[in-house]
């Protein structure tokens, strides 16, 4: 069984800064893409940033500059560094994997339960 959990979300000021981490666990073989989506209330999911396994990095263009994306391999985690953040990066945040268990040969996309970020005037 594969399972990813989130940490690091809360209650922060506009203009703080926050860092999540999402480990990867379980029967894993191999991890390809990482990455972050969230879902403010009433909105859908979108992306904010994926990392491959060599460190290539994607983000969605409006978070360019604030968010930084990053991962340990050995520690099978990925982080979201989030800076000046603003009321509208209020969200629930989601990490996603595309993960192969030792039990198939095929990848898998596995979701984290999500963890709350909250950002006040």
């Amino acid at each position: 069984q594969v399972q990813l959990v989130e940490s690091g979300g809360g209650l922060v000021q506009t203009g703080g800064s926050l860092r999540l981490s999402c480990a990867a666990s379980g029967s894993i073989f191999s991890i390809a893409t990482m990455g972050w989506y969230r879902q403010a209330p009433g909105k859908q999911r979108e992306l904010v940033a994926t990392i491959d396994s060599t460190g290539n990095t994607n983000y969605v263009d409006s978070l360019k500059g604030r968010f930084t994306i990053s991962r340990d391999n050995a520690k099978k985690t990925v982080y979201l560094q989030m800076n000046s953040l603003k009321p509208e990066d209020t969200a629930a945040y989601y990490c996603w994997a595309s993960i192969r268990p030792l039990t198939t040969n095929s990848f898998g996309h596995y979701w984290g339960q999500g963890t709350q970020v909250t950002v006040s005037l």
